[in-house]
């Protein structure tokens, strides 16, 4: 296996955890926040697609995906276009409501983008400089780890949400 099909097998994963979060929740458990005060499941999705979104389409120079689909107009938050989530206070949590399955259609789309681009990646790729902010500056295989683990764990975080929701419904988590 090459780093480009590591990578696809990896990135190919969040869709099928999107999915499994998702399934079966409505809108009012969506919008629910742990303790009053955690993340909703709704906010987690929406950030885990940000996140891959502007950091896939920042490094390989594309246009997010979130603007070139229209996702922006069709969610409608009241949040600046280029908002990711990155430091929202509480009551910005509370501004991200969307059905479930405009969260999935989000995540699917950036999926495909995020596909095309690891589809089009060479050995040579992943060492390219994608930001020299940082001391050593960041190449594009670190960047694709790093949202990776990024989007990984904001998975794990909803589905932990939702087995909450689903223990305090009195329906028992795995």
């Amino acid at each position: 296996m090459d780093s480009r099909e590591l990578l696809l097998e990896s990135f190919g994963r969040l869709p099928g955890l999107v999915r499994q979060v998702l399934d079966g929740l409505d809108e009012e458990q969506l919008q629910h926040r742990p303790s009053g005060r955690g993340n909703s499941i709704a906010w987690l999705v929406w950030h885990l697609g940000r996140v891959e979104d502007a950091q896939v389409a920042s490094a390989s120079e594309l246009e997010q995906v979130w603007t070139s689909e229209g996702f922006v107009s069709r969610f409608g938050l009241p949040l600046a276009e280029g908002d990711t989530g990155y430091g929202h206070s509480s009551s910005q949590v509370d501004t991200v409501r969307a059905s479930g399955e405009l969260l999935l259609e989000y995540c699917e789309a950036v999926h495909r983008q995020t596909t095309k681009v690891l589809e089009g990646l060479e050995g040579p790729d992943l060492d390219r400089v994608v930001d020299r902010r940082w001391d050593p500056p960041v190449t594009l295989g670190v960047r694709l780890v790093s949202i990776l683990g990024d989007c990984l764990q904001h998975a794990g975080q909803a589905a932990y949400a939702k087995g909450l929701h689903d223990a305090g419904a009195g329906a028992g988590s795995a």
